[in-house]
């Protein structure tokens, strides 16, 4: 590695961290590892899942502007990532016809490509989806510990010890300049330092699935193609959109149409415990993995498809062939830095937004790039704390206002929901926060 804070051409402060702790392997923490790296920090990453992989969670991402950025300038893989929606956003009515379009054409992309992107950036994994960057003089070292369930973390003189335990109970520890929680919504690392914040229930689930977009009928197919097409009506809302399809291809023929349906499910009720209880009789809090949702609970969740959304979206919904369902959780840290700022929080760990928002990637990849323009001396700690935390309040509370009103809403015009994506779709460099997202921060320019 170069020395005297110099490495591939950023010059870093003499007392930045040498040695970062990323606590979570998913899409924050590989982005957080995958821009230090290049800035030639060493970083060692813990998740707690006990295979090396994170499995395919087939869902769609919706690529916002910070992800593009994100991967403009830290992806040596350079193959094409997204799905763009070239045709705009449209909104069907319950006949399934266009009553609203825009011209956004927001990209698409999937969890699958992104992961294994970003892997190959950061640890070099092989896969079909891409290959595998050369390495570059000054780039920092890199671990990821699979296996690693973080139980503590503690001041040591001027750096942070991590503990955490294998599965077999063993226990090891780790020494760093500074601990990054990227652990998503139901973080461990935010669970230690504010144990009162817990991720709560909202009362209704984010149903989702995919179809070959060759298994669509030509009517069905026209709806989604290129398009970002939305449906709403009292207690429900469903989006669709193409994303790439096997091992990450988006060549057409071979994408996959990717839905999202947001259904009310009371939390104590009865099909509320049946969705989350899957095929093996194993209940789930939060997510319902594909391929395990009960056969009996699919089927009767396409036959109210059928009973409540357009033809287009009821189609693809009876077609999907591993249905998954994610509970839609509310969850929000009051701060994001701990242990004199040598404990930081970013993505999902620091705020889980609801899908409304199509804005956890984002948050993921921003956070990502703001604390390396901090380890690289571009930002101060102040920036990071207040720039990081106002960006979550202010999309955290929007998609609480979005969800409530789609979900929860009586009567509520076409045009507040059209209102609602709109704002939700600003660039966040253009966003106007309000004064309350700033109470309590360090003072910025």
């Amino acid at each position: 590695m170069a020395t005297n804070g110099h490495s591939n051409g950023v010059h870093r402060p003499p007392t930045a961290p040498k040695h970062i702790i990323i606590v979570g392997g998913s899409l924050g923490g590989l982005s957080c590892g995958v821009a230090l790296k290049s800035l030639g920090v060493s970083t060692t990453i813990l998740e707690r899942n006990p295979s090396s992989l994170l499995h395919n969670q087939g869902a769609g991402i919706v690529a916002g502007g910070d992800t593009l950025a994100f991967f403009k300038q830290y992806d040596r893989c350079q193959r094409p990532m997204a799905v763009q929606a070239k045709r705009g956003h449209i909104y069907l009515n319950r006949e399934g016809e266009i009553v609203h379009s825009e011209k956004k054409q927001p990209s698409m992309t999937s969890w699958d490509l992104t992961y294994y992107l970003l892997r190959a950036n950061y640890d070099g994994v092989k896969s079909v989806y891409c290959t595998v960057p050369e390495p570059r003089e000054g780039d920092g070292k890199v671990d990821y510990r699979y296996d690693a369930h973080v139980t503590s973390i503690a001041q040591e003189a001027e750096q942070v010890k991590v503990i955490y335990k294998r599965s077999d109970g063993s226990e090891e520890s780790i020494i760093g300049d500074l601990v990054v929680g990227a652990d998503g919504p139901s973080s461990t690392v935010r669970k230690l330092f504010v144990p009162d914040v817990q991720r709560s229930l909202t009362g209704y689930c984010a149903l989702r699935g995919t179809v070959p977009e060759t298994e669509a009928s030509p009517e069905a197919f026209d709806a989604f193609r290129e398009r970002f097409t939305f449906f709403h009506a009292e207690g429900e809302q469903i989006l669709a959109y193409l994303i790439p399809g096997i091992n990450g291809t988006v060549e057409p023929g071979k994408r996959l149409i990717n839905f999202v349906w947001y259904h009310n499910f009371p939390l104590d009720s009865v099909e509320f415990k049946e969705l989350m209880t899957d095929d093996e009789g194993v209940h789930h809090r939060i997510t319902m993995p594909p391929g395990k949702m009960n056969k009996d609970v699919a089927e009767n969740i396409k036959r109210i498809a059928e009973d409540k959304l357009p033809p287009q979206f009821a189609e693809i919904v009876r077609k999907t062939g591993k249905p998954f369902a994610q509970a839609v959780t509310d969850v929000i840290s009051p701060t994001n830095g701990f242990l004199n700022n040598k404990v930081l929080l970013i993505g999902d760990a620091l705020a889980g937004f609801r899908p409304h928002t199509v804005a956890s990637t984002s948050q993921a990849a921003y956070d990502a790039m703001v604390l390396a323009d901090m380890v690289a001396g571009r930002k101060s700690t102040a920036e990071f704390l207040a720039e990081t935390m106002m960006f979550a309040r202010h999309v955290q509370r929007r998609g609480l206002e979005m969800g409530n009103r789609s979900q929860f809403g009586k009567d509520v015009p076409l045009k507040d929901h059209i209102n609602d994506r709109n704002v939700a779709s600003t660039p966040r460099e253009k966003e106007i926060y309000p004064e309350w997202v700033r109470e309590g921060l360090p003072a910025i320019a």
